[in-house]
């Protein structure tokens, strides 16, 4: 793990022997693969320090010096503030993941009109902490689905999260419930998806769609009901990816109306169980497990911590 202090607006990081030889400039690019525009903020406002003096970018680093990043300046939020009690699953100063509840938008579609979004709620905790920044978030989830999502709470940790959830290096982890008995017990769909045009808000598979990719596991077999329990993982996060997937393979979702399955429960039995990534500023490994609080009644045979 990378040693890390933070001192009022700025971040302290001790040079590991990994980054001896590196400048500024590789650590910004390559390292973290920060936008051209965030890197150039950065260093023609001289938020980068080297033992407390403006930096040379070019000069390479020694370990063991300290290097200083102003991360944690006063932002204006982008939407209102509104209460919400949340479930905070892990949380430090770069970011904030939490448990989302259900029938709850992750942001709002309209800013100005709608206050009651994840995003509104995670905002006003921070506000509520002393913490006037903005908070980024890094994927999203459907209203009606549960679980773990990530936020960024300065616009580097955003931008470096970004990039590796774009290079597939956070990895979510779902729990989903189906109707009928899925015989292979592992398996990949690899079906495009793409929106259905008889609906406005379905999508379907689809050749001219856009690549879709869900791997899966079956956990468990309710022979009684006629349930089959499954983990998935996604390569890729296209809308209602594994609602359509399964619907497809004619084993809808329980609870999901809108691809076929049976209204036993209030929405869709989906549930991003685990959250996995390096931290980009630590090198910890983050593991996050979001309890299925909403749909216990489902799930309460399955043991999270085993998945």
């Amino acid at each position: 793990m990378y040693i890390t202090k933070r001192t009022g607006e700025w971040l302290q990081i001790i040079i590991p022997r990994e980054w001896e030889g590196i400048t500024v400039e590789h650590l910004f690019r390559q390292v973290w693969e920060a936008p051209k525009k965030l890197t150039h903020q950065f260093r023609s406002e001289n938020k980068v320090l080297m033992e407390g003096n403006r930096v040379n970018w070019n000069l390479p680093f020694t370990a063991g010096a300290k290097l200083q990043l102003h991360l944690f300046e006063e932002e204006d939020p982008h939407v209102p503030p509104n209460y919400h009690e949340l479930n905070i699953l892990f949380e430090d100063d770069h970011v904030l993941i939490v448990n989302k509840p259900p029938f709850m938008n992750t942001h709002p579609n309209d800013p100005v009109k709608e206050t009651d979004s994840l995003m509104n709620a995670v905002a006003f905790y921070l506000l509520s902490k002393g913490e006037s920044g903005n908070v980024r978030q890094i994927h999203r989830l459907d209203r009606d689905t549960s679980g773990a999502i990530l936020f960024a709470k300065h616009a580097l940790a955003g931008a470096i999260l970004d990039k590796m959830l774009e290079k597939r290096h956070i990895k979510r982890t779902y729990i989903a419930a189906v109707h009928g008995q899925i015989k292979q017990r592992k398996g990949t769909l690899n079906m495009p998806i793409g929106r259905d045009r008889h609906h406005a808000t379905r999508r379907r598979v689809s050749p001219n769609g856009q690549a879709a990719i869900t791997h899966y596991q079956v956990l468990d077999i309710n022979k009684q009901k006629n349930f089959t329990f499954l983990k998935c993982w996604l390569e890729t996060g296209r809308t209602h990816q594994i609602r359509v997937h399964f619907s497809h393979l004619g084993h809808p979702l329980i609870g999901d109306s809108l691809y076929g399955g049976e209204p036993i429960t209030n929405r869709q039995a989906l549930h991003a169980v685990k959250l996995e990534f390096t931290h980009p500023f630590t090198q910890e490994s983050i593991k996050c497990h979001a309890p299925f609080t909403y749909l216990s009644e489902v799930f309460h045979a399955i043991d999270i911590n085993k998945i």
